[in-house]
């Protein structure tokens, strides 16, 4: 299948691990492996990788053993490093700011970061571990919200309107042009002016492609 997508599971708990693995294979996908530890899913990515055969996605719990802590998305942050073609989506039971910058100051491509109970979002879940493979970002709308925050005592967005804010918040989210327009129920066009708007303000020119809107993101996280 054409979208189908290949996934890595790690998470401690074996019953949330056997039901996203459940969830994700009964809607087309394939879960290749599931882990318990940030070790184990380094190891089994680089296995593998080593037969040619890297899955499209990591999803990762934040914390898990053995101090559970921050084994989770250290692994996650190594993975990226190691192989920059794979996404990484990471699953957390509470907004935590340093995990999600540092997870989200490498690359510009294939990164998610989402709160546990989006999971029982099953459509919107699934479709963020598709978009994080496909090299997309996936962030959640609470931890956007608390970067935002964060990100507006920042020159760099001083020069925003509230709308272009607003926009730049569901940017971040994932969200297409199409979808941001639905959810502020404004035309197609208005949302691609506001979004030309924050390119410019935030200084990205048309040289940097497709990834200006997640360096349009990353501008405020690492502001």
């Amino acid at each position: 299948m054409e979208d189908r997508v290949r996934i890595v599971i790690a998470e401690d708990s074996v019953l949330l691990r056997e039901g996203l693995t459940r969830l994700l294979n009964d809607r087309g996908h394939e879960v290749v492996a599931g882990v318990g530890d940030g070790d184990a899913l380094v190891r089994i990515v680089g296995e593998l990788a080593s037969q040619g055969a890297l899955p499209d996605v990591v999803v990762a719990d934040v914390r898990m053993p053995p101090t559970h802590t921050d084994e989770g998305v250290r692994a996650a942050v190594r993975l990226r490093k190691d192989h920059p073609e794979l996404g990484v989506l990471v699953l957390s039971q509470y907004v935590e700011e340093q995990y999600a910058t540092e997870l989200l100051a490498g690359s510009s491509r294939g990164v998610g970061y989402l709160l546990k109970d989006r999971v029982a979002e099953v459509r919107e879940f699934v479709d963020a571990v598709v978009r994080v493979a496909r090299g997309g970002t996936a962030l959640d709308p609470e931890v956007v919200a608390q970067l935002l925050g964060r990100s507006r005592k920042q020159d760099v967005l001083a020069h925003l309107t509230p709308r272009e804010r607003e926009v730049l918040g569901l940017m971040a989210e994932g969200r297409t042009n199409s979808a941001i327009a639905r959810r502020l129920v404004v035309s197609d066009g208005a949302v691609e002016k506001h979004v030309s708007n924050i390119f410019l303000k935030l200084g990205l020119s048309p040289s940097d492609g497709d990834h200006r809107r997640v360096l349009a993101v990353l501008t405020y996280i690492n502001s």
